[in-house]
């Protein structure tokens, strides 16, 4: 179990929280742990959640190039529990387990997945791994498949994900089905 333990349903008094912890769940990402953690300070908790639901499930950039950046993302930061979560709304939309694979290993050469796909990849890679090559060739080449404002969701979602992916990978957390 995680260095902090969660709170149990029960002790999770907030209404707001608990709206954003069961739209998580439906979501897939994250499960009831992570918002059970943060619910320590409610405040806090449910900021985060919001903050994780809007970037993950809405805007502009597709949900599906999002889970595939969210599970790289992870498993770059070393965090099991993140890396073993699946959004359900990515399944719905057709992700498969094939396209998150190449998303996470060699996407470059994947067939399956397209040339925007790749380059925002290639962003979330160079922002985690080589912060230094996202440069302005890197916002040029994006700018050929995103609008500004989805670079800078993806930009802004990649930051945020992969410092909660840290701090959870930090707590030794484990995914409740898992």
């Amino acid at each position: 179990m995680s260095h902090i333990a969660p709170l149990a349903p029960e002790e999770i008094a907030d209404p707001e929280l608990r709206a954003l912890i069961a739209e998580a769940e439906a979501l897939g990402v994250p499960d009831a742990l992570f918002p059970r953690i943060l619910a320590r300070v409610p405040d806090h908790a449910k900021v985060l959640m919001r903050a994780l639901l809007m970037s993950h499930a809405e805007g502009n950039v597709d949900h599906r190039l999002k889970e595939i950046i969210r599970i790289q993302l992870a498993r770059s930061a070393g965090d099991p529990y993140f890396a073993a979560l699946r959004s359900a709304r990515a399944r719905r939309a057709g992700l498969t387990d094939a396209e998150i694979e190449a998303g996470c290993g060699n996407y470059e050469t994947a067939d399956c997945l397209n040339a925007a796909e790749k380059c925002a990849l290639r962003y979330a890679d160079h922002m985690y791994r080589a912060p230094w090559a996202v440069d302005a060739a890197m916002y040029a080449e994006l700018k050929q498949h995103y609008s500004e404002a989805q670079i800078m969701e993806l930009g802004a979602f990649i930051a945020f994900h992969y410092g909660m992916q840290t701090f959870m990978r930090t707590l030794v957390a484990k995914p409740l089905a898992g």
